[in-house]
C-alpha cells in the first residue's frame, strides 16, 4: 500500500485518549474535530515547574533522489519507545504546502511510522501556516499604506527589505512589480516574495517563548530603511497587536498522534536550507515536560538542520540535547559515491566506500558539538549483508553506536533495535553539549566558521554588495547575532552537483540581511532561492478526492 492508504486504513484514537495517556486532561486541550488539538496557554503554564526529560535530536546525511527517511525514522523510533514502556514524545514539523504540491512530499513520515490524520497534516491542519502568511502580508500592506498616507518615518521606497509571502512553490512572485495604475492603487516600486516557511514570522513564532516574546520579537523586525539609512521597524509601523491577533491560536502547539498511537507534538515549519529548520521551542519544551524522552527532528542534511538546531535553536532557548540519531541509506550513500539512481539496487561496496565520506563529514560536524551519536541505517530489500556490515564497522571505528531501522516495513517494532541501542547511549555517554561558535565574534568570522567547520570549505568568497550590507549591519549594531545559513541542502557546499565530501571549494555570500525579531542574520550562498518553483512533473498532477471525498495521490 502507498503511505496515504496505509494511513487511511488506520484506526486513531480520540485525541483526548491520546492526550490522557501522557497525562493531558481533555480541559487542557483545544479541539479541531476529534483527532486533532491545540494545547491551551494555560496547560502550557501549568507544567513549567516539572523537569525535563531527555531530548533526542534525529538528523540526517544529505538528502538525495535514493531517500533517507529522517521524518519515518523519527516517528519510529517514538513508537518503538512505546513499545518498550517508555513514556516518549514525537515533536515535529508541519509541512509546507509548496513541497506537497511540488515535489519533495510531506512531513508525515512514511510506511507504517506516520502521523497522523496524514491528509490534514499535509494540508490545512489547524490553520498555521495560514495565520502566518497573513500576518505576514499584513505587515507588508501597513508599509506600503504608510507610504500612501504621506510617509511620516521616511522609508526609502528604495530600501523596503519586508517582502509578501506565499505558501506555495510560485516562482513567478520573487520578482514583482507593485502599485501599477492610478495614483489611489499606491506607490510603484519592485517587490518580492518568499514561501511562507521562509518568512521572518515563522521564525519568530517558532523561538517564541509565549505571546509577550512574540510581541516583542515582532516589534524587532526590520521592514526597511529611511532617507538617513536607519533601520524601520514594525512597531514603528504599528502593526504589531493587529498581527498579534492574527497569530494567537498559531502560537499554541498542535497535538495528533502516529500509527501505534504515540503522541506527536507539531508545530511550525521552517525550512532547513532557507530557514532554521526547527519545530517551535514552545512544542519541544512543553514535550520535555511530559514525557521522558522527547524525540525531535531537523530538516535535511546536519551540515542544514542539525547545525542550525544546535546553534540557533538551543542557543536561544537554553536546549541541551542529550543524544543525537543519524540517518543514512545505503542507496544514498552509493548515490554519493556515483552510482546513477537505476543501479542502485545491485550491491556495490566500491561505491560504498567512496559516497560513504558524506557520511563521515557528518559524523565529524556532530562530534563537534559534545552529543553522542547513534548512526542508523534506513533499512532498504535491495541492502546487501555485506554492505550493511561495512557501514557499521566504518561507524564503530569512528566512535558511534550503530543500529539498523526497519520502521517503513514493521513500525514500532522495526525500531526497538534503534531505541535500545538509544536507551543505551543516554545511559553510557554523557553530553557535553556546546555551540560551534561564539556570537559575538565578528559576522564575517562567524560564517567562515560555518563554511569551513561544518561545510568542508576551503575559502569564503563575499559579493561587493554583501561586504557593504555586513559593514551596515555591524554599524547598526546587530553583530553579535548567530547566522542562518541558507544553502543547498544537496552537497556540503554551495553547488548541489558536488556530492560525496568535496574538498578544495569555496562558499559564496551573494546576500545577508537581518532577521532581527528572529534573532539571526540570514546569509544567502550560492543560486539558493527563498522562492522555489515548480518542478516539470508536479506532485498536484497526481492529487485528486473522489466522490466520497477521500484524498488521492497525496503520496
Amino acid at each position: 500500500m502507498t503511505d496515504i492508504e496505509i494511513a487511511q486504513n488506520c484506526t486513531m484514537k480520540p485525541i483526548t485518549e491520546v492526550a490522557e495517556s501522557i497525562g493531558i486532561a481533555a480541559d487542557d486541550l483545544e479541539l479541531y474535530g476529534r483527532y486533532k488539538a491545540k494545547l491551551s496557554d494555560e496547560y502550557m503554564q501549568k507544567i513549567q515547574d516539572r523537569p525535563n526529560g531527555k531530548l533526542i535530536l534525529v538528523t540526517a546525511i544529505n538528502p538525495t533522489p535514493a531517500g533517507e527517511g529522517k521524518t519515518t525514522t523519527t516517528v519510529g523510533l517514538g513508537q518503538a519507545f512505546g513499545k518498550l514502556g517508555k513514556k516518549a514524545v514525537i515533536a515535529l514539523r508541519e509541512p509546507s504546502l509548496g513541497p506537497c504540491f511540488g515535489v519533495k512530499g510531506g512531513a508525515a513520515g512514511g510506511g507504517y511510522a506516520q502521523v497522523v490524520p496524514m491528509e490534514d497534516l499535509n494540508l490545512h491542519f489547524t490553520g498555521d501556516f495560514h495565520a502566518i502568511t497573513s500576518a505576514n502580508n499584513l505587515l507588508a500592506a501597513m508599509i506600503d499604506n504608510h507610504i500612501q498616507q504621506g510617509n511620516e518615518l521616511e522609508i526609502d521606497t528604495r530600501q523596503i527589505v519586508w517582502k509578501r509571502c506565499l505558501d506555495m512553490n510560485d516562482r513567478v512572485l520573487r520578482n514583482v512589480v507593485v502599485g501599477l495604475g492610478a495614483k489611489a492603487d499606491g506607490y510603484v516600486r519592485e517587490d518580492h516574495f518568499v514561501i511562507t516557511v521562509a518568512s521572518e514570522i515563522m521564525a519568530i513564532l517558532c523561538l517564541a517563548d509565549d505571546m509577550s516574546d512574540l510581541k516583542i520579537r515582532l516589534g524587532k523586525i526590520v521592514v526597511a530603511y529611511d532617507v538617513h539609512n536607519q533601520p524601520v521597524t514594525c512597531a514603528q509601523i504599528g502593526a504589531v497587536g493587529a498581527m498579534a491577533a492574527l497569530l494567537k491560536d498559531a502560537l499554541k502547539p498542535n497535538l495528533i498522534q502516529t500509527l501505534e498511537h504515540t503522541p506527536a507534538i507539531v508545530h511550525g515549519g521552517p525550512f532547513a536550507n532557507i530557514a532554521h529548520g526547527c519545530n517551535s521551542v514552545r512544542a519541544t519544551k512543553t514535550a520535555l515536560k511530559i514525557a521522558d524522552y522527547v524525540i525531535t527532528e531537523a530538516g535535511f542534511g546536519a551540515d542544514l538542520g542539525a547545525e542550525k538546531f544546535f546553534d540557533i535553536k538551543c542557543r536561544m532557548a537554553d536546549l541541551k540535547p542529550d543524544a543525537v540519531v543519524l540517518v543514512a541509506t545505503i542507496r544514498a550513500l552509493k548515490y554519493n559515491g556515483g552510482v546513477a539512481k537505476a543501479e542502485l539496487n545491485a550491491e556495490n561496496l566500491d561505491a560504498l566506500r567512496s559516497g560513504i565520506a558524506n557520511l563521515e563529514k557528518h559524523i565529524e560536524n556532530l562530534q563537534k558539538y559534545g552529543v553522542p551519536i547513534v548512526v542508523t541505517l534506513n533499512s532498504f530489500v535491495t541492502d546487501t549483508p555485506a554492505e550493511i556490515a561495512f557501514v557499521e564497522q566504518f561507524c564503530r571505528e569512528r566512535g558511534c553506536e550503530f543500529a539498523l531501522s526497519e520502521v517503513w516495513e514493521k513500525g514500532g517494532e522495526g525500531g526497538i533495535a534503534l531505541a535500545n541501542k538509544v536507551l543505551e547511549t543516554l545511559q553510557n555517554k554523557e553530553s557535553h553539549f556546546h555551540v560551534l561558535y561564539d556570537e559575538h565574534l565578528p559576522i564575517r568570522e562567524k560564517i567562515e566558521i560555518i563554511a569551513k567547520e561544518i561545510y568542508g570549505a576551503s575559502t569564503v568568497s563575499f559579493s561587493a554588495a554583501c561586504e557593504k550590507q555586513m559593514q551596515r549591519l555591524e554599524q547598526l549594531g546587530f553583530g553579535d547575532l548567530p547566522i542562518c545559513m541558507a544553502k543547498n541542502q544537496y552537497s556540503l557546499s554551495d553547488d548541489p552537483t558536488k556530492l560525496g565530501c568535496p574538498k578544495n571549494f569555496d562558499i559564496s555570500i551573494r546576500e545577508m540581511y537581518v532577521s532581527a525579531g528572529a534573532g539571526f542574520i540570514v546569509a544567502i550562498t550560492g543560486t539558493i532561492m527563498t522562492m522555489p518553483g515548480l518542478p516539470k512533473t508536479p506532485a498536484a498532477l497526481s492529487i485528486d478526492v473522489n466522490d466520497a471525498g477521500v484524498i488521492t495521490g497525496l503520496f
